[in-house]
C-alpha cells in the first residue's frame, strides 16, 4: 500500500499542475479557516496558505522548483490582477481629483519612513550591511522589492521573505492601529494599508470594501514607483552604496 502511494505521489510530482492544485487547495482551506474566525486579521489566509504549502513541501521532500513549475500560473495572473486595480480606482476619480496632492505626499512620506525606520532599527540592532540593504525595500510589492534589493546590494531572496512577512503583519495589525488612532475614513485606512503592507494589505482592504481597496491599490503602486526610482539614488547620495 505504501509503495502504491509513493508511486502515485511520484507521478503527481512530475506534473506541472501539482503546484497550481496545491496552491488553490491550500488557499481554500485557509479562507475557510478565515471565515470560521469571522475574518479576524490574525487568521490571515495568506499566512495560513504559506504555512500549509511549506508543510506539504517539507513532508513530501518536494523541491521549490518542482512546486513553482505549476504555481507560476498563479504568479502570472498577478500582473493582470494588478492592472485591474485601476477599475475601482477610476470609480473614485472625483475624490482623487481634488486630493491627489495629499495622497502623493502621503505616499512619499510613507515610503520614506518605511525605508528609514527599517534600516535604522536593523543597523542599531547590529544587522549586517547586506541585511540592512535587504530591508530597505521590504514595504513594496515583491516584484519591485526584489529588483531594487539586487540593485542596492541586498539579497533578493531575503527581501522576498521580508516583503511577505511585512505584508502579513501589516494586514494583521493595521486595523487595530488605525482604530487606536481613530482614523475612520475608508480611503485613508486603505491608503495606509497599501503603503505599509503592499499587495497583501490591498487584498485585505478589498475584503472590507471597494473604496478602501481602491486607495490601497493606489498607495501600493505609488510607493512601489517612488521606492524603485528614488531609493537607489538616495542611498548613493548618502554614500551607503
Amino acid at each position: 500500500m505504501n509503495h502504491q502511494l509513493s508511486a502515485v505521489w511520484v507521478y503527481l510530482a512530475a506534473s506541472p499542475l501539482l503546484g497550481l492544485t496545491a496552491t488553490l487547495i491550500a488557499y481554500q482551506i485557509a479562507y475557510f479557516i478565515y471565515t470560521k474566525c469571522k475574518f479576524s486579521p490574525l487568521a490571515n489566509p495568506v499566512a495560513i496558505s504559506v504555512a500549509l504549502i511549506v508543510t506539504v513541501l517539507l513532508s513530501t521532500h518536494t523541491s521549490y522548483q518542482t512546486y513553482f513549475a505549476g504555481a507560476q500560473f498563479v504568479h502570472f495572473l498577478l500582473g493582470p490582477a494588478t492592472v485591474a486595480l485601476a477599475v475601482p480606482l477610476y470609480q473614485q476619480m472625483n475624490r482623487l481629483r481634488y486630493q491627489w496632492k495629499a495622497f502623493l505626499v502621503g505616499a512619499v512620506l510613507g515610503s520614506a519612513s518605511a525605508i528609514a525606520t527599517a534600516m535604522l532599527i536593523a543597523n542599531v540592532l547590529g544587522a549586517s550591511r547586506v541585511t540592512v540593504l535587504s530591508l530597505a525595500s521590504k514595504s513594496v510589492t515583491m516584484a519591485i522589492a526584489m529588483g531594487v534589493s539586487e540593485k542596492v546590494g541586498g539579497l533578493p531572496s531575503l527581501t522576498a521573505a521580508l516583503v511577505m512577512l511585512t505584508g502579513i503583519l501589516g494586514a494583521m495589525m493595521a486595523a487595530g492601529i488605525l482604530d487606536v488612532l481613530r482614523i475612520r475614513d475608508h480611503a485613508i485606512r486603505g491608503f495606509a494599508l497599501g503603503v505599509s503592507a503592499h499587495g497583501i494589505g490591498t487584498a485585505r482592504a478589498f475584503q472590507i470594501n471597494q473604496e478602501m481597496g481602491a486607495f490601497a491599490g493606489l498607495a501600493m503602486g505609488l510607493s512601489g514607483l517612488i521606492t524603485a526610482i528614488f531609493l537607489p539614488f538616495g542611498l548613493r547620495l548618502l554614500g551607503v552604496i
